[in-house]
């Protein structure tokens, strides 16, 4: 549903249209006297008393034409707590009739200005829907204007903005059906994102091939598709300082290869390009942003397909590593696509750190459904870092152990490692523990493995369901919070 936001001054018309006022968490509306008519006023002082004042959104009809809504602040809100009223506010409003609002930002008192900024951030964020391939789209809008002087600053808008749009095109990416996002398709999408200030390199089969990334090619033979790594550069310091690097893994569609999935929710697997997702759209709206930051993104794009030449069981691949390995699952793809950009990212950019995002296991929904994204690291500061965006933002993450006794369940004997762990057990972990061995110059590294945060059937506080885009924002906390 298109959501538009407008910022004045002042609104002649505020007498004729639904006006959104907050107060605090006692619903003390002593306060509005200055935004409302005293016919208004007296109005909802005599209903107040006989309303259920423990929902944080209450609306009184003033007339057939006209709402008041009084939207909760509690006393120690903080900027998810305005995210999740402004969602809220989306779920309760988005299939009004009337939905033409006047956010009156006076009414905020001793509050950051930010706040409606977050607000109205939350009710985007939360309005996302994916209708590209629907005949009937919905017809509803929202149109908000932001009057007062607690509004954002210019600098502010443009990095809420910014944000929604990586976010947004994270999500869009991975709703995508796997016959329209295939590899191909995907590769060139990268390819537009110039015009944003992205320096794009796209790497194709001819070239991986002679890079000797044997490993993400492996994945991909047995489609008809392409197989690409693609590099995305974005330069916001004058100087020549170590960029902060994000890889991800981008496996258009999974079958699960010669190793076939069972075809139950098989069709889900167009998400499990996802981390290569979250990386895109947070390149995007950093660029959009203009950070104060050097960062790279690189990405692997795939389609692991069960064709004639397709990848066997059994069969060992040489990486760009150097190191070897044997490929004991198919379906055990994705720690294959990243271990060749994990080694390339840490070989030609030289980064502060590393930090990975796939959807790489089935265990660690088991382990933490759908509420974190399992965190594996080499570097406590970096872990602590990520911890804490999670924590401030809401897109959690959870420590989840790396120990050299573990490497025991995937070693080989016939080549340097296996790619899966045949004894049974500790499945995201040995995973993550596979993906350590392509970091070679000890360079800061984390893993987030996000299968079970990427993708919801039931929605959650800012999404509706489907693609989430989770981990833009949590990334995008991290390096505002300590990189820039």
């Amino acid at each position: 549903m298109p959501i538009a936001i407008n910022y004045k001054n002042n609104n002649s018309k505020k007498n004729m249209i639904n006006l959104i006022l907050f107060v605090d968490e006692k619903f003390n509306i002593s306060t509005l006297r200055k935004h409302i008519s005293s016919q208004e006023y007296s109005f909802i002082s005599d209903l107040i008393k006989s309303t259920d004042l423990k929902k944080k959104i209450i609306t009184f009809d003033i007339s057939s034409k006209r709402k008041l809504i009084l939207v909760a602040l509690n006393k120690n809100i903080t900027n998810s707590g305005a995210e999740k009223l402004g969602a809220k506010f989306y779920d309760l409003f988005k299939d009004s009739k009337k939905n033409e609002y006047i956010l009156n930002s006076d009414s905020i008192s001793a509050v950051s200005k930010n706040l409606v900024g977050y607000f109205v951030h939350g009710l985007r964020l939360k309005s996302y829907v994916f209708e590209k391939y629907k005949t009937k789209k919905s017809k509803n809008n929202i149109s908000i204007t932001v009057i007062g002087k607690n509004k954002p600053s210019s600098k502010d808008l443009i990095r809420f903005k910014a944000i929604e749009e990586g976010t947004f095109f994270t999500r869009d990416l991975v709703s995508e059906p796997g016959n329209v996002l295939h590899p191909d398709e995907y590769a060139k999408r990268l390819s537009s994102l110039k015009k944003d200030g992205l320096k794009i390199n796209i790497y194709d089969e001819k070239k991986l091939k002679k890079m000797g990334m044997n490993t993400l090619l492996g994945v991909g033979q047995g489609s008809i598709r392409g197989s690409y790594l693609v590099t995305m550069e974005w330069n916001g310091l004058k100087d020549k300082s170590k960029p902060l690097a994000f890889v991800g893994k981008g496996v258009c569609f999974d079958t699960g290869g010669i190793s076939l999935k069972p075809a139950k929710f098989m069709e889900d697997m167009t998400y499990d390009m996802a981390g290569s997702a979250v990386v895109v759209g947070l390149m995007k709206s950093l660029a959009l942003r203009k950070a104060k930051i050097n960062a790279v993104g690189v990405v692997g794009l795939v389609e692991n397909m069960p064709g004639g030449n397709a990848l066997r069981p059994g069969d060992i691949l040489k990486s760009y590593s150097g190191k070897t390995v044997e490929v004991l699952n198919t379906d055990a793809e994705g720690r294959l696509v990243l271990a060749d950009a994990l080694t390339y990212t840490e070989e030609k950019f030289k980064p502060k750190f590393i930090v990975d995002l796939a959807t790489l296991t089935g265990a660690i929904i088991v382990s933490l459904g759908s509420e974190y994204a399992g965190l594996f690291s080499n570097d406590d500061k970096l872990s602590n870092q990520l911890i804490s965006a999670g924590e401030n933002i809401e897109e959690r993450v959870w420590r989840m152990p790396l120990n050299k006794n573990f490497d025991k369940l995937i070693d080989s004997k016939n080549a340097d490692m296996q790619n899966i762990n045949y004894v049974g057990g500790a499945g995201s972990t040995t995973a993550a523990q596979f993906l350590q061995r392509f970091i070679l110059n000890k360079t800061p590294w984390a893993h987030l493995d996000i299968a079970g945060m990427a993708f919801s059937k039931y929605g959650g506080a800012l999404n509706s369901g489907g693609a989430t885009g989770y981990g833009v924002r949590l990334l995008n906390k991290l390096i505002e919070d300590h990189y820039e």
